[in-house]
């Protein structure tokens, strides 16, 4: 069997012998030697194993009778019927691997995409990116920075400085509010005062006048000197603004110090007696005159017919009993004469008649009540049963 002589000082190795097999085309693969029937396999020879050249270590042209037209070109086998072991696997020389475009390192945040701008639904989609975006329904857009228009320049205080109809429309409404409230808040305190802070005055004005007319009816004589006997002294006539009776309207649980006069300042804190009418007891008309609040004669309508009224003087108590209650004008006088609403008739009775404003909180007509004497009691018999004496 030829030898391969061996190149550059490398052992030679065997190469079969054999018919040359017919050159391919280049490739970056290696030759793969024909492969011969598998019955010249069966006579038992072992099969020459072939092995690849390197193309370094490929002969010269002609040196083994074939040429070498490729690198890494395994020559045929030295016998013409003895072909390469098929379970032999040819070596194909290593190809250098081309370097793979390796992707650009990426960042960390590279797979997130972008947030999208949630849309508004009540902002308009604006054609060009670079306008300012369109204020929202019911918004106002007021320029921070002056401006110039036709007019001249215009600031943000002029904008919102500058008076409009709409403007002074709603100052006039707030203005007027204002007032209105005002209005009201006095008109409560009014009626507060009227109420609950006159009675409160009345009432102290009350408990001084009681003072002073338990003083004017108190003892006046030594008690260590006996009474004189002789003719009883005619009382002095009554003084304006001093205190005359008491008066008692068990009905209504309420009593009162009666004072002389009927003027504003008279009957302030206090009934009031009309000078020219009769005293109490006495023949004629005992006429009191008061005002409408809480403290004085508020309640006076409740008054029925039969109901007691009750007048306290020095040494006696009248009961009087209401005949007749009414509503007049306020220039009806006459029913403050002797004779009620007959001021020409001589008096024969002794009566009492209570005067006072009507409707309450105002004063364009008179409430009148009438009352006739029932009984005289003297003091030292008590109180009356009227008064739960």
């Amino acid at each position: 069997m030829p030898t391969r002589p061996a190149v550059s000082g490398t052992p030679s190795r065997p190469v079969s012998s054999g018919p040359s097999t017919p050159p391919l085309a280049d490739s970056p693969t290696a030759y793969i030697p024909q492969v011969t029937d598998r019955s010249a396999r069966s006579t038992g020879s072992p099969a020459t194993p072939v092995s690849p050249v390197a193309p370094d270590r490929v002969a010269a042209a002609g040196s083994e009778g074939f040429p070498p037209t490729g690198p890494g070109r395994v020559p045929p086998s030295a016998g013409g019927d003895r072909g390469a072991d098929p379970a032999a696997t040819a070596l194909i020389p290593a190809v250098p691997a081309t370097p793979a475009t390796r992707p650009p390192t990426m960042d960390s945040t590279a797979l997130m995409g972008a947030v999208p701008r949630t849309a508004v639904p009540d902002e308009p989609a604006s054609a060009n990116p670079a306008d300012p975006p369109q204020p929202r329904r019911g918004e106002r857009v007021v320029q921070l920075r002056p401006h110039q228009t036709g007019e001249g320049y215009k600031s943000v205080y002029s904008e919102l400085t500058r008076p409009s109809f709409g403007s002074r429309l709603r100052t006039g409404v707030r203005v007027t509010g204002e007032i209105l409230i005002t209005f009201g808040l006095v008109v409560l305190l009014f009626a507060g005062y009227e109420v609950w802070g006159k009675s409160a005055i009345v009432d102290a004005h009350q408990n001084d006048l009681n003072n002073e007319l338990a003083q004017a009816w108190g003892p006046t004589d030594d008690p260590t000197v006996a009474p004189s006997v002789g003719p009883s002294v005619k009382p002095s006539p009554p003084v304006r603004g001093k205190p005359l009776a008491g008066l008692y309207i068990p009905k209504l649980d309420k009593n009162w110090v009666v004072v002389e006069g009927v003027t504003q300042q008279d009957i302030r804190f206090a009934p009031g007696h009309y000078p020219t009418s009769a005293l109490p007891g006495q023949v004629g008309n005992f006429s009191v005159a008061g005002h409408r609040n809480r403290a004085t004669f508020w309640r006076l309508d409740e008054l029925d017919e039969g109901d007691p009224i009750v007048v306290e003087s020095k040494t006696d108590w009248y009961v009087y009993r209401v005949s007749q209650s009414r509503i007049v004008r306020p220039t009806q006088v006459e029913v403050v004469a002797p004779v009620p609403g007959e001021p020409d008739k001589k008096a024969t009775k002794r009566m009492l008649t209570l005067t006072t404003c009507n409707p309450k909180f105002d004063n364009y007509q008179r409430l009148i009540i009438h009352a006739e004497l029932d009984r005289t009691q003297p003091k030292s018999a008590g109180r009356p049963a009227e008064l739960g004496g």
